[in-house]
């Protein structure tokens, strides 16, 4: 550990390896099934939201953090004569952004927001890259500004395994969905500027996991100097880990860095279970 003491708070939305998580604040987000509310990854966890999304009708609904919760994590930090780094979930999606800035400058002090611009594991590798700033012994300035500049380069990109869920968020239409459950057609999307984005429509996996290559090929390749993570969505890894297999050349010098992170409720509910998912820097 540094001297220099810098406390990192991420949001429930972002995804990443146990062993990060504990080095650093997580704020839980709120999922709403119905009537019933759950705080995310503490009165609900993952396999019980699986289990819960497989079985409603309806969408669950999430809900930002709000600027009180921030505040009060914020005079902690504070108190302890620690400088603050607060990295969010994309501000394209969520008022999360906003609740931080706005309990930021009530607090005062060194406190430092940055937008991820991106959600799940690809917010989840910007905040394990701030964790290695930090070792580095980088001020929280520093970090913030680093983590500004890098976040540009984060590609994350995902086969998701049925239109169901898109369809049920009215992000695609009834037609387009059957059209594709038909087919068997795997949506391939990726986040881009911050928002979740159509790449292409693959006929079944090998196609979906061809054009997932394709992608980190068009990127440049993965820098494998920062941070990787794999996820997946559902109760099990079972279609990530055939990915990794057909994929092996993608990997094959590196497969020591490959970590599995499942992906949480928070896009659980927007790409529903069987999903599977690559985040890296770009080279």
């Amino acid at each position: 550990m540094s001297n220099n003491k810098v406390r990192i708070i991420v949001d429930s939305a972002a995804d990443m390896a146990p062993e990060s998580k504990e080095r650093l604040t997580v704020l839980p987000m709120t999922v709403r099934f119905g009537n019933e509310e759950f705080i995310d990854g503490v009165t609900i966890n993952h396999k019980e939201f699986y289990s819960k999304l497989i079985e409603s009708d309806e969408l669950p609904t999430t809900s930002q953090i709000m600027p009180m919760a921030y505040a009060d994590a914020f005079k902690e930090a504070l108190d302890a004569g620690e400088d603050v780094v607060v990295i969010t979930i994309s501000s394209k999606l969520s008022g999360t952004f906003q609740s931080a800035n706005i309990a930021a400058e009530e607090v005062g002090g060194n406190i430092y927001v940055v937008d991820s611009l991106n959600a799940a594991i690809g917010e989840g590798i910007l905040a394990e890259y701030a964790l290695k700033l930090r070792d580095e012994g980088k001020s929280a300035k520093e970090i913030a500004d680093t983590l500004t500049q890098e976040r540009g380069n984060i590609r994350l990109v995902a086969m998701l395994n049925t239109l169901e869920y898109l369809k049920k968020g009215g992000r695609i239409s009834k037609t387009v969905a059957f059209a594709g459950e038909l087919l068997s057609i795997k949506p391939v999307v990726h986040i881009l500027d911050g928002e979740v984005q159509m790449l292409g429509k693959a006929r079944g996996s090998r196609q979906g996991n061809n054009l997932l290559v394709k992608e980190i090929e068009s990127a440049g390749g993965v820098d494998f100097e920062k941070p990787l993570l794999l996820g997946y969505s559902g109760l099990d890894g079972t279609l990530l880990h055939k990915y990794i297999e057909d994929s092996a050349e993608l990997w094959k010098d590196n497969t020591e860095d490959l970590r599995i992170s499942p992906i949480g409720s928070i896009i659980g509910t927007h790409v529903g279970p069987g999903a599977i998912a690559v985040a890296f820097f770009k080279k």
